[in-house]
């Protein structure tokens, strides 16, 4: 029995083709938006199914404790630092890698 590639597969895959076949066909006018169209396939097989608008439990949670007052005392930002962590993990480990000799 074959295993389906699911859509990670699919996107890891177009993109290989695209990097590996058709940027150097296309005019050098247009490599940028074609590596740029690659990243994006690239974030999307990371994390598929998930639409960037969607607000996910960990947004809604930390909303609801903002509003509750829980965080009042400035503990904020070591929540919101976690979750943009977790988010550029997926969206742009590149960037995150960036900011590592921070410490923070």
């Amino acid at each position: 029995m074959s295993r389906l590639p699911d859509t990670a597969d699919l996107l890891l895959t177009a993109r290989s083709v695209l990097i590996e076949k058709l940027i150097a066909h296309l005019p050098p006018s247009l490599h940028y938006e074609a590596r740029m169209v690659a990243r994006v396939m690239a974030i999307a097989a990371r994390e598929p199914g998930v639409s960037i608008l969607d607000v996910g439990p960990q947004e809604a949670d930390l909303a609801s404790a903002i509003r509750a007052g829980e965080h009042d005392q400035g503990t904020a930002f070591h929540a919101l630092l976690d979750l943009t962590r977790s988010k550029l993990l997926i969206s742009n480990p590149d960037m995150l890698a960036c900011y590592d000799h921070l410490g923070i």
